[in-house]
């Protein structure tokens, strides 16, 4: 789990720009303030499941900008 953390806020640094202003949101609360998804979705007022779909479209996202 953490080389993966590692290399996707590696990938976030190089590429967060192409994502959407909440998929940066979401990200940055999940991977750098270490929130669960329970408790993002509560700040922003979605979903769990929207927050989690915001975070996997995201990592998809900068994988394939990467690529």
């Amino acid at each position: 789990m953490e080389d993966k953390t590692l290399d996707l806020t590696l990938l976030f640094d190089f590429y967060g720009e192409l994502l959407t202003a909440r998929q940066k949101n979401c990200f940055s609360l999940y991977y750098g303030e270490d929130l669960s998804l329970g408790e993002i979705a509560e700040l922003i007022d979605i979903s769990r499941q929207g927050v989690r779909d915001l975070i996997v479209r995201a990592e998809a996202t900068l994988r394939e900008a990467e690529e």
